[in-house]
């Protein structure tokens, strides 16, 4: 018995000599730690973070359901990208593909691909826009040395970082208050014979809403028409393309719409599944620059590869395929449908305050409200993010609109299906309660105001 007291008593002492250490930071450590003393150390340092429940900020998924999480544990050993020995999961990635384009309505045989998000997404569907203009301009015999990329300042930055890496000029439309996306009037001025293409958003990160898709594929065909500038339109739906077709199935968008040949999707935001998983359409194989297809066997067969990364796990291409044979079209609906009626919950309950103006409540949006002050107060957005983050640990976003709109200071709350219907209610009282407090005190400390995350999300 005391041989095993002995025992007992140095396996606690090593599963706790984390506890009085300073975490490994500058170099490997020189000797092995055991496994609970690792897990436990990790585990501490993240209680630190916020608690993921509780981010308004976030798009991402952040509960799945327990069947998903196992069949993403039991295949996070699986490399995504050896097609040879794993066949099956190579065709269930063309399952989604074939259902993601049934979904945005594709004319008949398409292409895709999945990613790691649409980041990666947004710069392959990019790059064959670059491609494809530059093989009609030399095939023309004119220069294809200046192109340009045309989008407005609602986009997510990605569509900055691919203008700079990839050394195409970024034509962006600026906003304006009180006009947070963009339509085709915005665009015309900025479309020429360099244009590789138009990027239009579904479900802006800033407040949720559409850029006129209808209106700008219009005059993508005018100008095809009238001046030969055959300019294709690429829908940035990171958020949206899991959104609109169930709440606003007969709004116009996507592949119904002749001049759009490329859509993104992030099955990891609306499609709700863990990050990181996206998803890149074609309407059609010949939207797909064929340059950009690489074919390599040294993994056992030869394949085609059409991603900025190789080697990626299995685990979320899985997840997604669950996701959609799981709740179908008539689940996806019910999802959506629970999320929108909780939004016009918090946005109710806000509006009763007295004290904010909600961004565009009456058009098609995310399942999020965007709202601000009515009107000046002692403290401003920036300070009742930072209380309702100090006084109830809610992560509410608080940020300033792009150029020319950057004065205007906005909230937003994201209404994922784990806020619930009690806890919008809750939501709303605290919101409510941090504005009491700010009147009573007159606004954050510049010092807490420096720690309030900017961030919009993604």
């Amino acid at each position: 018995m005391a041989a095993l007291s002995d025992q007992a008593d140095r396996a606690m002492r090593d599963g706790a000599r984390f506890l009085t250490r300073d975490a490994p930071d500058h170099e490997i450590p020189d000797d092995p730690m055991p496994p609970v003393e690792a897990m436990r150390l990790i585990e501490e340092e993240l209680i630190l973070d916020g608690i993921p429940e509780r981010n308004l900020a976030t798009f991402v998924t952040t509960w799945m359901p327990p069947e998903a999480q196992q069949i993403i544990a039991g295949n996070l050993h699986r490399n995504f990208i050896d097609h040879a020995e794993y066949p099956q999961t190579a065709e269930i990635e063309q399952r989604c593909i074939r259902m993601l384009a049934k979904l945005f309505n594709a004319p008949g045989e398409t292409t895709g691909a999945r990613t790691q998000g649409s980041s990666e997404a947004i710069m392959l569907g990019a790059l064959s826009l670059k491609w494809n203009w530059r093989k009609r301009r030399e095939a023309a015999g004119k220069s294809v040395d200046r192109p340009n990329l045309v989008f407005g300042g609602d986009v997510h930055v990605v569509w900055e970082k691919f203008c700079r890496y990839f050394d195409v000029e970024p034509r962006i439309v600026p906003l304006h208050p009180e006009k947070y996306t963009i339509g085709p009037a915005d665009v015309e001025p900025h479309v020429d014979e360099n244009t590789i293409g138009v990027a239009a958003v579904l479900g802006t990160t800033f407040t949720g809403h559409a850029d006129d898709i209808r209106g700008i594929n219009d005059l993508l065909v005018t100008l095809k028409h009238d001046k030969g500038l055959d300019v294709p339109l690429h829908v940035d739906a990171a958020s949206g393309g899991f959104v609109w077709p169930f709440l606003y199935p007969d709004s116009e968008w996507d592949f119904r719409l002749g001049q759009v040949r490329s859509i993104n999707v992030s099955g990891h935001k609306f499609g709700l599944v863990y990050p990181g998983i996206g998803w890149l359409i074609f309407r059609e194989r010949a939207d797909l620059a064929e340059d950009l297809v690489f074919y390599e066997n040294y993994l056992g067969k030869t394949d085609a590869t059409f991603t900025l990364n190789f080697s990626t796990g299995s685990a979320m291409v899985l997840a997604q395929y669950f996701n959609l044979i799981r709740f179908g079209r008539a689940g996806y609906r019910h999802v959506m449908q629970i999320m929108q009626e909780n939004t016009r919950l918090l946005a109710a309950r806000l509006a009763e305050t007295g004290q904010f103006i909600e961004v565009g409540a009456d058009e098609e949006k995310l399942p999020l409200v965007a709202f601000r002050l009515a009107e000046p107060r002692s403290f401003d957005e920036f300070d009742i993010a930072w209380q309702v983050s100090a006084e109830r640990g809610w992560m509410l976003p608080a940020y300033t609109m792009p150029p020319k709109a950057d004065h205007v200071k906005m909230l937003r709350a994201l209404v994922k299906l784990n806020l619930s219907h009690a806890l919008v209610n809750t939501l709303a009282q605290d919101i409510a309660a941090a504005c009491e407090t700010l009147e009573r005190k007159g606004g954050a400390h510049e010092s807490e105001r420096a720690k309030i995350r900017t961030n919009v999300g993604y």
